[in-house]
């Protein structure tokens, strides 16, 4: 199956209250960004172990570890935990700079060190949460 199918049984997979917003959320993504890299992670470990929820990735970074490993993945995901949607913004160094750049015109979220979390897209400026995965992504080009 590929990533697109995968992408799109799971947001037909998820509740209606959740399913509407997210599908939204991904067409402004790819409207934003056409010619990103899509990835689907389905949550599960090498062992079929669920570790964590589905999420949607857009973009491309090679992360290298202190090790000197290195991992391929995502710029910016999405997801929809039971609790709403979470837009995951990898790879910043600034663990502060989401908040501080971001959280004070975003509306009714949380924001940590890579995540904004809002309970529906209502919630939020769009517009502005937008802004932060396309600032977030061209840091980590």
């Amino acid at each position: 199956m590929n990533i697109q199918q995968q992408i799109n049984d799971y947001i037909t997979s998820l509740p209606d209250s959740r399913r509407s917003d997210l599908q939204a959320l991904h067409q402004r993504i790819l409207q934003e960004l056409p010619d990103c890299r899509l990835w689907f992670l389905d949550g599960k470990d090498e062992t079929g172990k669920t570790v964590s929820n589905p999420s949607i990735g857009y973009g491309f970074q090679r992360i290298v570890y202190a090790d000197g490993k290195t991992k391929d993945f995502y710029q910016a995901g999405i997801s929809a935990p039971t609790t709403g949607i979470s837009v995951y913004i990898m790879g910043l160094k600034d663990k502060k700079y989401l908040a501080n750049t971001f959280g004070s015109r975003l509306g009714k979220a949380t924001v940590t060190s890579y995540c904004i979390k809002f309970k529906n897209l209502k919630a939020i400026d769009v517009d502005v949460l937008l802004e932060a995965i396309k600032d977030g992504i061209q840091q980590t080009s």
